[in-house]
């Protein structure tokens, strides 16, 4: 897909409790809603791994990243299946680089947004 102003990339990933054990183990965020089954047997999921949805996007693009903000809005559970919406804002060709802004929303299974936010850099 060629990028322009306006186009829409959507990437989906269920997490599951080897996602949050490996993450653990790579961030060191073991907060006891990570380690600890709620009643239905749900981990929560840490927010930065619910946040590798639009970086991955933006990797899938060769984005070198210079400002990620986001917005944490509900809880990820292990079992939920995430679909992250990226929107590209801005797309300028530039001497030998490519200057990029975007917008993202992700929804849970249930259409219920958990996370939003933007991101700028460069495409390299």
């Amino acid at each position: 897909m060629s990028l322009k102003v306006g186009a829409i990339i959507a990437f989906e990933r269920t997490f599951t409790q080897e996602d949050v054990a490996l993450f653990i183990k790579i961030s060191g965020d073991e907060g006891s809603h990570h380690v600890t089954p709620d009643e239905q047997g749900r981990l929560v999921v840490q927010g930065l791994l619910t946040a590798t949805l639009p970086t991955k996007i933006g990797g899938d693009y060769n984005v070198l990243a210079r400002t990620m903000n986001f917005e944490f809005l509900r809880p990820v559970f292990t079992g939920d299946t995430i679909i992250c919406e990226v929107k590209i804002e801005q797309f300028e060709k530039q001497d030998n680089r490519t200057r990029i802004t975007a917008s993202f929303v992700c929804e849970n299974q249930y259409g219920k947004e958990v996370l939003r936010g933007d991101f700028s850099g460069v495409i390299l």
